[in-house]
């Protein structure tokens, strides 16, 4: 049996799928890294919404997906920009989310930590004001007993005038800090509106005042993640970090060769693709524990060629590709995304993803995943 699939060129090509999926089940606790997968959140499909309207969550589905991440070992970075954050799901409901997830997470024993900002904040704003913002955030995250990562701000980046303001503000909000935190430097491929973070265009000066926080409150860093798809780039600061602070790679396109690392060090991981690739990527991980490198990389190297169609460019739009997955998986039973962003991928980008995900075996039940594939296509009217 195959599926006719549409190409790049207009066309159409017959695949044959997986009838076996890999036998990957729930085991040992993660050992040798930190990792944690930056969650999707599930939409309601019966809520009568807008793309302009707060976003209406499944909850039941979304912490149902949870308890799957937390089951094979890995932690969840929760209310991070795969839950759509700025993109659909408001504060409003990040925050609804932050208290139900870390609230699940005690009741599995499940490692989270959640996301800090200033999406709150609607309008231009002062640095006060983004300070304000950022401080209720933190306020609710550790009030919940989560971890807290500080994500940067679209306002803050707004409002900056130069690296002097990126350190007061950082500074202030990790001296008031109960715990150590994990800061997030989210690339501009992910969000346009971050260009220039740090105070400048310019990477090295950018990260040179990152650094300068961090060395600033070591005590108050649990690790740093760093998104912007240059693996010597996270190498050179991974080597800079004072010790004790790590370095959690968020890089989507070179993530197996970071978390293996060199004889100078490694990055554990916080990864948007970790989404889909759970089960496969904590097995990864388990072999690691045991120093066989080799067999670690046999198991992860495959899964890059999807991860960089997932998250090509336009990078921010890498969740369709992840929710399409996780409804392909079984894991959901529709493919809604708040926001209404099921549409900001082609048919073609669809249909290479599911190829890819199938070929690696990611889906439980391939049969499912097919039958599913079927209906999105003859929706875009491809007959089989």
């Amino acid at each position: 049996m195959t599926v006719r699939l549409p190409d790049f060129k207009g066309g159409l090509r017959a695949y044959e799928p997986r009838t076996e999926p890999l036998a990957l089940t729930p085991g040992a606790p993660l050992t040798s890294r930190t990792v944690f997968s930056a969650a999707h959140v599930v939409a309601d499909p019966y809520a009568d919404v807008s793309p302009d309207s707060a976003a209406a969550v499944d909850w039941d589905a979304t912490l149902a997906f949870r308890r799957h991440l937390w089951s094979h070992g890995l932690g969840v970075a929760e209310a991070m920009d795969t839950a759509q954050r700025g993109m659909g799901l408001d504060w409003a409901g990040a925050a609804e989310l932050i208290r139900r997830s870390a609230a699940e997470a005690k009741s599995v024993g499940g490692l989270i930590a959640c996301g800090v900002g200033t999406d709150q904040l609607t309008g231009p704003a002062s640095l006060d004001e983004v300070r304000a913002a950022y401080e209720e955030q933190l306020a609710l995250v550790e009030q919940s007993g989560a971890q807290a990562i500080l994500m940067a701000s679209r306002a803050l980046a707004a409002a900056a005038k130069g690296p002097e303001d990126y350190l007061e503000v950082y500074g202030h909000l990790l001296r008031q800090s109960a715990e150590p935190v994990i800061l997030h430097w989210l690339g501009p491929m992910f969000d346009p509106a971050l260009e220039g973070y740090w105070g400048s265009s310019d990477l090295d000066a950018a990260t040179d005042t990152f650094l300068e926080v961090i060395a600033a409150h070591p005590d108050k860093v649990d690790g740093i993640k760093v998104s912007l798809l240059e693996a010597q780039r996270e190498i050179d600061i991974r080597r800079r970090l004072p010790q004790g602070v790590r370095c959690y790679t968020g890089d989507d396109f070179n993530y197996p060769e970071l978390i293996a690392g060199d004889e100078k060090g490694f990055s554990h991981a916080l990864l948007g693709i970790f989404d889909p690739l759970g089960p496969l990527a904590a097995e990864a991980v388990r072999v690691l524990d045991t120093g066989n490198v080799g067999g670690f990389r046999e198991l992860l190297d495959p899964t890059v060629e999807l991860s960089r169609h997932l998250f090509q460019t336009p990078t921010r739009f890498y969740k369709t590709g992840v929710v399409f997955l996780a409804w392909l998986a079984g894991h959901q039973s529709h493919f809604t995304m708040v926001g209404g962003l099921q549409s900001a991928r082609s048919l073609p980008h669809f249909a290479r993803a599911y190829e890819l995900a199938d070929g690696l075996g990611l889906f439980p039940d391939p049969k499912l995943a097919e039958e599913r594939m079927k209906n999105l296509l003859a929706l875009y009217g491809v007959a089989q």
